[in-house]
């Protein structure tokens, strides 16, 4: 099979083979299919004579395993993101441990240039629900992207919040496409594909087991910019996200409580050991982020539009459409040359009209 999908299947789904190790092969041998073609020897010295690592890569046990997760694919309309394509979230390349293949169900881009995740206890409070939905409203006209787990509780809130407000949203999941847990969020889920997405490193094989959560936590906090925790006890998955933020170098906020409100415990803590700043509206995080309302760029984009050609403002609209569309797919909806397309994109970009950003893609600055 010259699929290479197939092979990158196969070796992410071989037992002990995390990404680390198995972008370490790919990289080393050029490909995943070459990595079950090269000799015992020559990954054993790759591998550090990792003895039972390479004897389940030369049995190739997960071929079967993979042909049965591709049909699933293509069933169920799933875009499988690889470490080394354009369209892969940039934020959670750069880490050294992130999956070398996602998941991903939906319509939004993954490299939306303001993200904020929000998240917080499933066990919420009427306090808890309306000032999330209040920070999600407000953030509307800052052009953020929402990331959270699709949890009961503030996950959901947060979700929510964004579908009515026209917020593009992404959830991200402890499992597999194959199902959805909480089964009770079916309905939202489904939602989110048609105005947001689903993602996961988990293959349909994946249930909700529990040490898949710790790391859907972790994929929260290196994709977004900015995270809000809203309520949180003394221990949970929250502040376990908050922590990985911290560690990725990401502003970490907090929603004070009541000091006897055992579902703030968590966030005051946070704010009291100067792991979060704290914050009481949507106005706070996006003046400590230096985000400007999408209203002022909109009347720099009235003035600038008229000194556009035509073809220069139908690219413009397209951008605006689609949300960070590749130079490919400018092109084909446009009907613009590949070449032509080039030169168009930077004189916008001279104009100080739209941004580059990595993988060729591009935003709408002004």
């Amino acid at each position: 099979m010259s699929n290479p999908l197939f092979y990158r299947l196969s070796l992410t789904m071989i037992p002990q083979v995390g990404p680390v190790t198995a972008k370490k092969l790919i990289e080393t041998l050029g490909s995943a299919e070459q990595v079950f073609n090269t000799p015992k020897s020559d990954l054993l010295s790759i591998l550090g004579e990792q003895d039972k690592i390479v004897e389940n890569i030369l049995e190739k046990k997960t071929f079967k395993k993979a042909e049965n997760e591709i049909q699933f694919i293509e069933d169920k309309g799933i875009q499988v993101l690889y470490y080394q394509d354009d369209d892969f979230p940039e934020r959670i390349r750069v880490q050294p441990a992130a999956p070398a293949l996602l998941f991903y169900k939906g319509n939004a881009s993954l490299n939306h240039h303001r993200t904020i995740g929000i998240v917080g206890t499933r066990k919420t409070t009427p306090y808890g629900q309306d000032i999330c939905s209040n920070i999600v409203q407000e953030m509307r006209k800052y052009d953020v992207q929402v990331i959270s787990g699709l949890a009961n509780g503030i996950d959901s809130v947060a979700h929510k919040s964004s579908l009515e407000n026209g917020i593009p949203t992404i959830g991200v999941l402890g499992h597999g496409l194959q199902m959805l847990y909480p089964y009770n969020n079916d309905k939202l889920a489904a939602e989110m594909t048609e105005h947001g997405g689903l993602l996961t490193e988990y293959t349909s094989t994946e249930g909700p087991d529990r040490e898949h959560f710790p790391a859907r936590n972790k994929i929260v906090a290196t994709m977004c910019d900015a995270l809000l925790v809203v309520e949180s006890p003394s221990r949970g998955g929250s502040l376990i996200t908050a922590r990985f933020a911290n560690d990725y170098f990401k502003k970490v906020f907090a929603i004070p409580g009541r000091t006897n409100d055992t579902m703030s415990e968590g966030c005051n803590s946070l704010i009291k050991n100067k792991l979060a700043d704290l914050v009481e509206n949507g106005e706070d995080i996006a003046q400590a982020m230096k985000w400007k309302a999408q209203s002022n760029i909109a009347n720099i984009q009235t003035q600038l539009f008229i000194e556009l050609d035509d073809q220069e403002k139908e690219i413009i609209s397209v951008i605006k459409k689609l949300d960070t569309p590749s130079l490919d797919r400018l092109c084909y909806e446009t009907k613009i040359l590949n070449s032509e397309m080039a030169s168009l994109l930077l004189n916008l970009e001279f104009k100080g009209v739209i941004k580059s950003l990595p993988g060729k893609r591009y935003i709408q600055t002004a």
